[in-house]
């Protein structure tokens, strides 16, 4: 009888240091670090064609990985400035720029379409959806903070700048492209963000653990037929 009970022992550890390494992995997988994004507050303080004006806004910017890359988008939830004429469709052309801070400072230019539906006169002007292309020249976490945004219309110019330092409204860890540092900066472009190396990492740990599962599984099935045999 102790070869059977070796056997049940020996069983019950296999499956249970395959569930172990699987759980293991799903975990790694859970604590994957996340780009992390905030709705900031934003002061804009704009000179216009017909003086000073100021507004709040609530800003947000998105992104998804594309190749190396990542999009940025840029929405504001209010809108900011506004004009004493009407301003018909196509009038109104908005264009921004995102400070990038953090494992490299530079910026980030993004633009979007012009106004689809006329703006009445004396009411505030909403902003589309702003998006441009950032590449990582750096690797670490990098910060994007809302900067000067610039309204184009009937041949006049717009310049809203933040006043009140507000804090980045996403924070990335980035892989620079190659998987090495440049050295450079990354001035303006517009669109997009790569994947991080942890969460590449995390993923390969989480297969590997499907692995262990995979092959302690297969081994208490060898070890029940190769003692079925014996038995016989």
């Amino acid at each position: 009888m102790r070869p059977e009970v070796s056997y049940r022992t020996y069983q019950k550890r296999t499956a249970a240091l395959a569930f172990a390494a699987a759980l293991a992995g799903s975990a790694v997988l859970m604590a994957a670090p996340a780009a992390h994004a905030d709705v900031v507050d934003v002061n804009y303080e704009c000179k216009t064609p017909i003086g000073d004006k100021s507004a709040v806004s609530p800003i947000d910017i998105k992104s998804v990985k594309s190749g190396s890359a990542y999009k940025l988008t840029m929405s504001w939830q209010k809108g900011v400035s506004s004009s004493p004429v009407d301003l018909g469709k196509g009038a109104m052309s908005p264009s921004a720029v995102i400070k990038v801070g953090g494992a490299e400072e530079g910026t980030v230019a993004v633009s979007g379409p012009a106004n689809a539906a006329t703006i009445p006169a004396n009411t505030p002007i909403k902003i589309s959806d702003l998006s441009g292309t950032y590449t990582p020249k750096k690797s670490g976490k990098v910060t994007f903070t809302a900067d000067v945004l610039t309204i184009k219309a009937l041949g006049t110019t717009t310049t809203c700048t933040p006043s009140n330092d507000p804090k980045p409204s996403l924070t990335l860890d980035v892989t620079a492209a190659g998987g090495s540092d440049s050295g450079e900066t990354q001035s303006g472009s517009g669109d997009e963000l790569p994947q991080t190396g942890p969460e590449d990492s995390a993923i390969a740990l989480g297969t590997l653990g499907g692995t262990v599962l995979l092959a302690g599984a297969a081994g208490v099935l060898w070890l029940t037929r190769r003692n079925q045999a014996v038995r016989r």
